[in-house]
């Protein structure tokens, strides 16, 4: 994803070498090494979009301290162990450090030493410390160039038991307050402890770290005289593990990642104030840390299967920011969805206080698409029906602001000199292009968009059936006959047999294969004579990678293994894939898509990133990191649950008393349960061993029915 706050266009930097260790709780984040320092580069403290402490580092005796493991029971905490500086040449130090770490709208770390000689140690200690309170795109770019680490900064200045960060020269002015227990001897850019330890003795320390904006101190999530388990971190995870549903399996690798995406999409959760009751979910660590429209609604509907509250946080939230009005400096209109919230503002508090950018073609048509989905799992009716009027202006502005000539398509071009020049999922600026590799002249209208758009139109016919609109129901399927009929035969190109992956301004066919024809599997618009050529193309050498679907053939000219958008795998995107695949009755194609997003993610340790290369499983053992990727990242956490859903064959239709199930697992899956789904006012279980599968809890009045494949 980019944003128009990042004008570069430089994608986010995160290197997945295993040499940084990433803690996240909502939009707080924080960078380090294996051994817990932060040094700079891309390391650093994050919240409020700035980054609080470049430098937070442990020396003894005037050295670094020797990582020998790292361990992360939740996103947003972890305990670093390292050693001292062997003595006088010996093989071993007799010095152990444990640094417990819990990030949240700053920082706490409890700090200890042990001595497990049988000598007395004595030992300096020094926390060097420094907050250069560079914007997170600042740091992004850093890294990428080679700069230094960012903009000066100024001394610290003593306060009691305390140093104090103050950013100077800036209209957003912010104090970082370091507070420490153990008395140490605090200078401008550190604080110092003398420890003495018999043999066998421990030392105990505490470190906080807060931070005050010009309105005032923003509340710390931890404090060193408060117990971790009692913060509103540990309780919001606990929450969020008890009520969700949970997933069960013999498969122990399969079972790690989706122990994972569950951590990881609690930890990503973004609690707005004035509704606290739905969540919505930031877009990834570490530059996303925030609301993106199209994001959050694509991983609101792949979290269905265990938490539904994601996709109706993601549709109230946007429905309360859903464009007013023509606005050219962020693209704003009437109906519109917003691509991407940005805030200095500390994130509890209200949403409206935020910065909003709108570029985007796909998020209002997806608003209106999870709406009907929220609806066929018999969730909120009440609730969904107050959003109706946002999914009608949503609607609306497909027809009036999306569709730019009239000719029933939605299409973009950039109006305002900052907004992104791609409006669709790829929206770097060479995400879309043609095969020998030209750019297309706006305005653009994307195959997979137009999938969107007739899905929307039909989930919009749905909810008028329930809620007594007949003549709404008619006009939105004649919209959508329509575009289907216009969409399969404009898009489609016979001597290649597959979709263009896009139209350009005059109307031609970009004629590059791309994976984005995966999307119109998924939703449905591709027609019945064509899926099984659509297929092909997915599964073939040029596409398939073994990892996943590249996200461009190696058969374009744009095509790099290492590219953002042309080439690369996409977990999510992938997962789409394996939906679209399903949906149209090809199992074995699906499995086999799912096998390989499943050993990709055992290679990554169960946490899927954003993305990787799309160098071939045949050339190499191992999926190739992509150094730029986000991780954790919201629609790749969650990409494991489509594959799940899609896998089962699992199709709520609730206010027709209906829930198709037909679980077509790989051989070898062993017995897999799901328990406590949310389906209306319901928890319902599914258990499937050897291909068979037993339902519990279903409402009353919903019958069991096999799968169902597109009409």
């Amino acid at each position: 994803m980019e944003s128009p706050w990042n004008p570069t266009g430089e994608v986010s930097a995160l290197d997945h070498s295993g040499d940084l260790v990433t803690l996240v709780e909502g939009s707080t984040f924080c960078l380090s090494d294996r051994a817990g320092d932060i040094k700079g580069g891309t390391q650093g403290l994050f919240f409020l979009e700035a980054r609080l402490l470049s430098r937070f580092v442990l020396l003894l005796d005037g050295d670094l301290s020797q990582c020998l493991a790292v361990a992360q029971d939740a996103a947003y905490a972890a305990a670093f162990v390292t050693r001292g500086k062997p003595a006088n040449g010996a093989a071993d130090s007799d010095l152990l450090v444990l640094r417990r770490r819990y990030v949240g709208q700053g920082l706490r770390e409890d700090l200890e030493l042990r001595n497990a000689g049988r000598r007395e140690t004595r030992v300096r200690v020094d926390l060097l410390v420094r907050a250069d309170f560079a914007h997170v795109f600042e740091v992004k770019q850093d890294r990428l160039s080679g700069a230094p680490d960012g903009p000066p900064d100024d001394a610290a200045v003593v306060d009691g038991d305390s140093l104090l960060l103050v950013e100077s020269g800036h209209e957003r002015r912010r104090t970082v307050r370091l507070k420490f227990t153990g008395a140490p001897v605090l200078s401008a850019d550190r604080a110092t402890w003398q420890v003495t330890l018999a043999p066998g003795a421990r030392w105990r320390g505490c470190i906080s770290v807060s931070v005050a904006v010009e309105s005032g101190p923003v509340p710390a999530r931890y404090t060193c005289d408060a117990s971790v388990e009692e913060s509103l971190p540990a309780q919001r995870l606990h929450m969020w593990r008890v009520t969700a549903a949970r997933i069960e399996t013999d498969d122990f690798h399969q079972r790690r990642t989706l122990d994972r995406t569950v951590a990881d999409l609690g930890s990503l959760r973004i609690f707005d104030s004035d509704h606290p009751d739905f969540p919505v979910v930031a877009a990834g660590s570490p530059w996303y840390m925030t609301l993106f429209g199209r994001d959050s609604l694509l991983t609101g509907w792949m979290a269905l299967l265990i938490d539904p509250d994601l996709a109706f946080g993601s549709l109230e939230t946007l429905a309360r920011l859903q464009g007013t009005r023509v606005d050219p400096t962020n693209d704003e209109q009437p109906g519109r969805i917003l691509h991407e919230v940005r805030t200095s503002s500390p994130p509890d508090l209200s949403m409206a206080q935020s910065d909003l950018y709108y570029g985007s073609i796909d998020a209002t048509p997806l608003f209106v698409m999870l709406l009907a989905e929220v609806h066929r799992w018999g969730l909120y009716p009440d609730r969904v029906r107050a959003l109706l009027p946002a999914a009608d202006r949503a609607i609306n502005w497909m027809h009036t602001y999306g569709d730019r000539d009239g000719d029933g398509y939605l299409e973009y071009e950039r109006s305002s000199p900052n907004g992104l020049l791609n409006q669709g999922w790829k929206d770097s600026a060479d995400g879309v292009t043609f095969a020998d590799g030209r750019m297309p002249a706006p305005p653009i209208a994307l195959c997979e968009v137009q999938g969107y758009a007739y899905a929307a139109y039909l989930g919009r016919a749905e909810l008028a059936d329930a809620y007594g609109e007949p003549e709404v129901a008619r006009d939105c399927r004649a919209r959508a006959g329509a575009l289907r009929a216009a969409f399969n035969r404009d898009f489609w190109l016979p001597g290649a047999g597959y979709y263009a992956l896009a139209l350009d301004g005059a109307k031609r066919p970009v004629d590059a294969l791309a994976s984005n024809m995966g999307h119109c599997l998924w939703t449905g618009i591709v027609d019945v004579e064509h899926a099984a050529a659509v297929a092909d193309h997915l599964m073939s050498p040029e596409m398939f990678s073994g990892w996943g679907v590249r996200t461009l053939a190696t058969t374009m000219s744009a095509y790099n293994p290492l590219s953002y958008h042309n080439g690369s795998v996409w977990p999510h995107d992938s997962a789409i894939a394996v939906a679209g695949l399903a949906r149209y009755g090809f199992m074995p194609q699906a499995q086999r898509v799912a096998k390989a997003i499943a050993l990709a993610a055992d290679s990554f340790g169960g946490r899927l990133p954003e993305l990787f290369a799309g160098l071939a499983s045949d050339e190499l053992s191992v999926p190739v990191s992509y150094p730029s990727s986000c991780s954790p990242q919201a629609w790749a956490a969650a990409a494991p649950l489509l594959i799940l859903r899609s896998l089962l064959k699992l199709d709520p239709d609730l206010p027709h008393g209906r829930l198709h199930l037909a679980p077509a697992l790989p051989r070898g899956s062993g017995r897999l349960t799901v328990h406590g789904m949310r389906m209306s006012s319901a928890r319902v279980d599914v258990i499937v061993a050897q291909g068979h599968a037993v339902v519990s809890g279903l409402p009353d009045g919903v019958d069991l029915l096999p799968a169902r494949l597109d009409r």
